[in-house]
């Protein structure tokens, strides 16, 4: 590497030590884990319930609509800040399912996926030496640039014993003089749970009594099993406070369409609209008409929440046959459990990434270990089977593999 360049990279990368670091962070743990596993036994089936994507394409008529406007060649141009037809689409979405009064012209931008929309949040709010308080486990992107830009990260820990809630009354006094927001994620990844309306509720007087901006992460919101997750935007006050992220990608199947909408308070969207206008110059235009069309039209959200919901309950009641504490599935498209504490013939498992590493190699199962609060593990229904069938056959062989051994907790 050049020693030019060494000298030049930004000090919030690692400055001169960037790209020597030799820490083997746990994704990468896990690739390697699997390609020695495929490895050692070709012919074995490896069960992936690690990838946290939807094995399907989107719905036909989606499609159909992207080719129809991909055609037309007023749709050729620069999108900026999006089109007024997904702004109104998405406006009109959140007052038909969550009874929220969102203004098309000043309340809502389209953002190219939550991810960005997610970095260009603290970029709106963050100051040396401010605090982002965020949720762990969960997406840490919010919180990865937050620190770029010298502020500083607390984590609020979710646990089972606090329902997956934030505690918001143990955040000490000098923290909260330093907060600038609150990110919160529900139904949550990766713990499916949902959030009630009283827990919002709280954050809206938590958020008031202590000047916090609220970024509330809605990717998953579409994708509940029986009781509903409520937009924490349906709250009164919430606007005054903060903003909502609501994604396309796995309620429609459309992850790779990047394809999101921020929405509520008027004056931190027309931020985050500024700092967009800076980095990006919006979707593609037909892409932009074909999720105007998804939303105008959720009833495609029916069968993929019903095809999650019988994959949720059949593995969830696998895991408990074997022992596992496993919730009834509420949300999302994961099932979250603790670790077993070693197998009755004698082997020992210290940390999620432990026992995710003996799963790999040993029952060839992929999984994403968290050890973030307790030591857990997450599995996703979204492993690609075309067929109930197929479903069931795929489950019953996870099932059969866990059999082999006996778990100790």
């Amino acid at each position: 590497m050049s020693i030019f360049m060494e000298n030049m990279i930004a000090e919030r990368l690692g400055g001169k030590m960037f790209g020597k670091d030799t820490t083997i962070y746990k994704f990468e743990k896990i690739k390697r884990a699997k390609r020695a596993a495929i490895e050692a036994n070709p012919n074995i089936e490896l069960i992936d319930m690690g990838v946290g994507e939807p094995d399907e394409m989107a719905d036909a008529s989606v499609v159909e609509t992207l080719c129809t406007e991909a055609k037309k060649r007023e749709n050729r141009f620069y999108s900026d800040n999006g089109i007024q037809e997904f702004k109104d689409a998405a406006a009109k979405y959140m007052k038909n399912r969550f009874g929220v009064d969102i203004d098309p012209g000043t309340e809502v931008n389209h953002s190219i996926g939550s991810k960005p929309a997610l970095a260009f949040v603290p970029l709106c709010l963050i100051n040396p030496g401010d605090v982002a308080l965020m949720t762990v486990p969960g997406y840490p992107v919010s919180g990865t640039i937050t620190k770029y830009l010298g502020g500083e990260v607390y984590n609020l820990k979710l646990t089972k014993e606090n329902n997956f809630l934030p505690d918001l009354d143990s955040i000490p006094a000098d923290i909260l003089k330093r907060a600038k927001f609150l990110y919160m994620n529900y139904p949550n990844n990766p713990t499916g749970a949902l959030a009630p309306l009283s827990f919002y509720e709280k954050v809206v007087e938590f958020a008031k009594k202590n000047d916090i901006a609220v970024i509330s992460d809605a990717a998953y919101i579409e994708l509940t099993y029986g009781e509903k997750q409520p937009s924490f935007l349906s709250v009164p006050g919430a606007k005054e406070v903060g903003i909502e992220i609501h994604s396309l990608s796995k309620s429609y199947n459309m992850t790779g369409w990047r394809m999101a909408f921020v929405c509520g308070n008027e004056h931190l969207v027309k931020a985050f609209a500024t700092v967009k206008d800076n980095n990006d110059s919006g979707q593609f235009i037909p892409i932009q008409k074909a999720a105007a069309y998804a939303l105008e039209n959720t009833a495609l959200i029916e069968r993929i929440t019903e095809k999650y919901s019988r994959r949720l309950k059949a593995l969830a009641a696998v895991l408990r046959r074997h022992g596992f504490f496993v919730n009834e599935p509420k949300g999302t498209f994961y099932l979250y459990f603790e670790i077993p504490k070693g197998t009755a013939s004698g082997k020992k498992f210290e940390s999620g990434e432990q026992f995710c590493d003996y799963m790999i190699r040993e029952k060839y199962i992929s999984s994403v270990p968290w050890d973030d609060a307790g030591n857990f593990l997450r599995f996703t229904v979204t492993f690609i089977a075309d067929t109930p069938e197929e479903e069931t056959r795929i489950i019953n062989e996870i099932d059969r593999r866990l059999g082999e051994d006996k778990f100790v907790f």
